[in-house]
């Protein structure tokens, strides 16, 4: 099994900033998308943006502008930078990655177990 293990959420005011971390915690033959989702309290589980390998990016649009996500793919790492933080980003955030163990093995999605971020106003 791949563990994700997740560092970096707190407690920030509005306006603040937060680094979020995420890395696999064994090797790994290929991951091909990381990145982060975030539950609040009473909602569904959304995307709040991804990376693929070779770069590209995918941002939910109530973060455009705010938070970067970047990876290290030596380090099998993923890392979200948070910026102008709202009361509204206010969640549990998920790190994930879609990854294949080894060669011989399908794709398959991972999920980290979760790290709280509050924006206080």
């Amino acid at each position: 099994q791949v563990q994700l293990v997740e560092s970096g959420g707190g407690l920030v005011q509005a306006g603040g900033s937060l680094r979020l971390s995420c890395a696999a915690s064994r090797s790994i033959f290929s991951i091909n998308v990381m990145g982060w989702y975030r539950q609040a309290l009473g909602k569904q589980r959304e995307l709040v943006a991804t990376i693929t390998s070779g770069g590209s990016t995918k941002y939910a649009d109530s973060v455009k502008g705010r938070f970067t996500i970047s990876r290290d793919n030596a380090k099998n790492t993923v890392y979200l930078q948070m910026n102008s933080l709202k009361p509204e980003d206010t969640a549990v955030y998920y790190c994930y990655c879609n990854a294949q163990r080894a060669i011989w093995r399908p794709q398959n999605d991972f999920w980290g177990q979760g790290t709280q971020v509050t924006v206080s106003s």
